[in-house]
């Protein structure tokens, strides 16, 4: 098998180091793990792409390259330049550092490298580790993700899910803030809703005297409605949610109608 992995972190990230382990472990000694990811930080780009300006692209070792560019730019490189002569089996994009459970799917670049991987017809998983007190001073808070990672995609990859001729699905997988050895299992979940959270902005002034806004998130611990992403992860669950890229409210659309 073929993988090709990327992130939102940067290609020093710790949490690509634990993704790539996970992939050679589904690759196999036969296989091959691909690592194009970004040259910087690239967290809360979403589905961002470089459409008005070139990226540059640099060679980093054997089967390894950067991009100055987001997520899906890295994907789109991937795919449409370093990997021409044989496209991957598989996309992963992680482990992200914090989770992308809730409203924080919209905003994450791990998901944007999944969802145009999806978009351009490949099987795509975003991964990411919840971070909170049980975790944050383990000696590897990315402990849950890297012992439970290859037999999450396993797992998703046996399900066989049925492929779409528009949409394609992805997955968004987010471990627990938990230690591996406390993880309860897995729970396939819908996306859930954090109330009254969400990104705000913190106004600072520099020595200059010019005026900078710092966004600022929100506290992470709060559980979304019960069986929901964020809940079960919070509840020590793996959860796993089948996306696609169609923002379409299906269930409205023949309400609405009567505006036309």
């Amino acid at each position: 098998m073929r993988i090709l992995v990327t992130n939102d972190d940067g290609i020093n990230a710790p949490g690509l180091a634990v993704l790539e382990e996970i992939a050679r472990n589904i690759a196999g000694p036969e296989g091959e793990v691909w690592v194009v990811a970004p040259a910087f930080e690239q967290s809360g780009v979403a589905h961002c792409i470089s459409y008005t300006h070139p990226m540059m692209i640099a060679q980093m070792g054997e089967r390894r390259w950067a991009a100055e560019g987001s997520p899906a730019d890295c994907v789109l490189a991937a795919i449409h330049d370093v990997m021409t002569d044989a496209p991957p089996d598989l996309i992963l994009s992680g482990v992200n550092r914090g989770n992308n459970s809730a409203e924080n799917a919209l905003y994450s670049g791990t998901l944007g490298g999944a969802m145009e991987g999806a978009l351009q017809g490949f099987t795509a998983i975003a991964m990411s580790q919840y971070y909170g007190p049980a975790v944050a001073n383990l000696p590897d808070p990315f402990g849950a993700s890297r012992r439970h990672g290859a037999d999450v995609i396993r797992k998703i990859l046996n399900a066989d899910m049925p492929r779409s001729d528009d949409y394609r699905l992805f997955y968004n997988v987010n471990f627990p803030p938990v230690p591996p050895e406390d993880v309860k299992g897995i729970r396939v979940a819908p996306q859930g809703f954090r109330r009254d959270m969400g990104f705000g902005v913190q106004p600072v002034t520099a020595p200059s005297g010019r005026r900078f806004l710092w966004v600022t998130g929100a506290p992470q611990q709060q559980p979304t409605h019960p069986g929901t992403d964020a809940a079960v992860n919070l509840e020590g669950y793996i959860s796993v949610t089948p996306m696609r890229a169609d923002l379409t409210d299906h269930s409205v659309l023949d309400a609405l109608k009567v505006i036309e």
